[in-house]
């Protein structure tokens, strides 16, 4: 898609819209790991100059989505067993803190947008759709615990996670599945509960391993 070539003073809008393209597309999986990123293709494709263009790699670079290599250009990462195994007891971890230090703030609007994010799993009809929702209830969960870095963390964990889900769909098929954890999640939360809901989300996140090969 050419959006046209912005001024320097627009330089910033243009280099995050080809970071939230290009990272929508490494993470549903249009590009595929190992994939060669060439500058000159992805400026004539934006309307961009090359300077813009390095900077979204540079980006995509910080979120582990690509590698820059030395004189070997741009590449997409590869999403191996390493990785998603490091995802996977990274947000176990982290995801629960983050929980704990979001729970004071939680309103009624907060578990209104939960249970929307649980319903929207639900009723979702394919694995984009359901990861979509699926990351809104994630986020929803920890997005009030005031701790930014933490938080841009879960972000990068979270793409992982997606990719690792969106690969096994693309190879399986579209299956509906069980969102029960959420609720349980939802009503220990309502309850007051708070170590059970963090048990049991920790508890939540080790069960990825079962929609793919195993991560231990």
């Amino acid at each position: 898609m050419d959006i046209g070539r912005l001024s320097d003073t627009r330089t910033p809008s243009l280099v995050e819209y080809i970071v939230d393209r290009l990272r929508e597309r490494i993470v549903s999986g249009e590009l595929a790991g190992g994939t060669a990123l060439r500058q000159d293709h992805i400026a004539k494709e934006f309307g961009a100059s090359h300077v813009p263009v390095r900077e979204a790699f540079q980006r995509l670079q910080a979120i582990g989505l690509v590698t820059i290599l030395h004189r070997r250009g741009v590449r997409v990462t590869a999403l191996d067993r390493a990785a998603i195994k490091e995802a996977v007891d990274m947000r176990a971890v982290l995801e629960p803190l983050a929980l704990r230090h979001a729970m004071p703030h939680l309103r009624a609007e907060h578990f209104e947008a939960l249970e929307n994010a649980h319903a929207a799993c639900d009723a979702a009809n394919s694995l984009a759709s359901w990861d979509a929702a699926n990351r809104a209830f994630h986020h929803a969960l920890v997005r009030h615990c005031a701790m930014p870095r933490l938080l841009a963390t879960l972000d990068v964990l979270q793409l992982t996670s997606s990719r690792f889900v969106l690969a096994v769909g693309r190879a399986r098929g579209w299956q509906s599945r069980s969102n029960h954890d959420h609720q349980l999640i939802i009503n220990a939360l309502k309850g007051h509960d708070l170590e059970r809901a963090a048990q049991l989300l920790s508890r939540h996140i080790g069960t990825m391993e079962r929609v793919g090969f195993p991560v231990s």
